[in-house]
């Protein structure tokens, strides 16, 4: 393929220089080479490339941000459609809403909302793309006093199977699908969210050895019991990294780690966050008033590009003694200083949208567990992580409701169930039989229009 008649963006084939750079991905682990890679100036690139894919029965993939874990992004020997030249970002501070582009990251996003005083729920890593964390439903440190991302989604723009160009307006179904259902339904080239009042939060990390998390797990669970909505908080249970701002004594130690992110009046969230703060004595404790766009970035370093990532996940009711037990245990055997578990705090504002309101299920659930092995390329790590990723997850499998869905790799149909449930599964395929009835959109977290949802595929553990 040496080129596409009527594309005006840059194709990047096996022969380019920049071929590797360019089909590499977050996840380092993801070794996929496409037949060509269509990096896209606009709208009517993308119209380009998914005709020429169709028309010649090319498998296509979408790559915003190239974030996700089981890298949907690129195929193999496909054409890869790269918005990430779109990076365009528009604010209007009168409507408080913001205009982004598909290829935009959330370090773009956030410091231009940031400007004027105003944010929308992002995810907590600044180098994730806008496209995917919306599209999957999008939780992040304003999930809880402002909804999810996708909750804040107002408007689309998107290139069906087709490649024509429509919009969510008149298509009230479709708007429904994209929040929440991913990629299934076209390649989306523009979003408009909401925004809101956000300039600085109070929040961090306060670190406790690993020893104390029995305790302080169940002092935090009735804590949060209580919380305000402006609070969210995410729990990281893991080696501590070697980060200039942990003290060197801490570095590699088993820890828990419990990070704070306070979006109301500072003196409101001093109070509210001090029984955390004062329970026993921290190892450290980074806790102060941010930036936003600072706050958002604080998680970075521990997930930095080229890294191999192995992930399961699971959404709970809540915290229960045995699972506060498990995920001390299986803390305790973790070998990589690079792997990690994530307990998200839900609900807030996410349970006060319909359950059928949006393409994201689960709303009643309480947290999201992710459990993240990692290990640097060519480290012979890959087996023993692996296995200690899926040890863990069955442990916790007892308490499991379901999947988000954001946080699947490639794990089967069974696990896309999972994440929708049968009623959504079966309306996100209906409409997926209006807008891609052939399935031009599946190299994701596929919405088969062939398929059923009782079907039961097997689960890739």
């Amino acid at each position: 393929m040496r080129e596409i008649p009527g594309f005006a963006g840059q194709l990047i084939t096996p022969r380019a220089t920049e071929y590797d750079s360019a089909r590499a991905l977050w996840n380092g682990a993801i070794d996929r080479r496409p037949a060509a890679i269509a990096r896209c100036g606009g709208a009517a690139d993308v119209q380009v490339v998914v005709r020429y894919a169709r028309e010649r029965g090319l498998p296509l993939s979408v790559r915003g941000g190239g974030h996700g874990v089981g890298g949907t992004a690129v195929c193999d020997g496909g054409l890869v459609a790269d918005l990430s030249r779109m990076r365009t970002v528009h604010v209007d501070p009168r409507t408080e809403t913001v205009t982004a582009a598909g290829g935009v990251l959330w370090g773009d996003l956030d410091p231009a909302t940031h400007r004027f005083g105003l944010a929308t729920t992002g995810g907590i890593v600044t180098h994730t793309g806008i496209a995917g964390l919306t599209l999957g439903g999008g939780i992040g440190w304003l999930m809880r006093a402002h909804g999810l991302t996708a909750d804040n989604l107002l408007h689309a723009e998107l290139v069906t199977a087709d490649g024509e160009r429509i919009t969510t307006d008149a298509r009230p179904e479709l708007l429904w699908a994209l929040r929440g259902g991913g990629g299934n339904f076209g390649v989306v080239t523009r979003f408009r969210y909401r925004l809101h009042p956000v300039t600085e939060v109070l929040g961090g990390p306060v670190l406790w050895p690993l020893d104390d998390a029995p305790g302080l797990l169940r002092h935090y669970r009735d804590w949060i019991a209580e919380a305000p909505d402006e609070l969210t908080t995410i729990i990281s249970l893991r080696k501590a990294p070697p980060l200039p701002a942990l003290p060197e004594a801490v570095h590699g130690r088993l820890v828990c780690a419990i990070t704070s992110c306070w979006c109301g009046p500072p003196e409101a969230g001093a109070a509210v966050l001090a029984p955390l703060r004062s329970y026993r004595r921290p190892l450290a404790d980074l806790t102060r008033l941010r930036p936003y766009p600072e706050h958002q970035a604080l998680q970075d370093p521990t997930v930095p590009h080229g890294w191999h990532y192995y992930w399961k996940s699971s959404e709970v009711a809540a915290l229960p003694d045995d699972l506060i037990d498990v995920l001390v245990e299986h803390t305790a055997r973790v070998a990589s200083p690079r792997s990690y578990t994530l307990v998200f705090q839900l609900g807030g504002a996410i349970t006060r949208v319909p359950e059928d309101a949006t393409a994201y299920p689960h709303r009643s659930a309480g947290h999201a567990i992710n459990i993240n092995g990692a290990w640097l390329p060519g480290e012979p790590a890959a087996d023993r992580e692996t296995a200690w990723v899926r040890d863990f997850f069955h442990a916790v499998a007892p308490h499991q409701l379901g999947v988000y869905v954001n946080f699947l790799g490639n794990e089967g149909q069974a696990r896309v169930l999972a994440a929708y449930g049968e009623g959504t599964y079966r309306q996100l395929v209906r409409i997926k039989e209006v807008y891609d009835p052939d399935n031009v959109f599946r190299h994701n977290q596929n919405i088969d229009p062939a398929s059923s949802p009782l079907a039961t595929a097997q689960d890739v553990v």
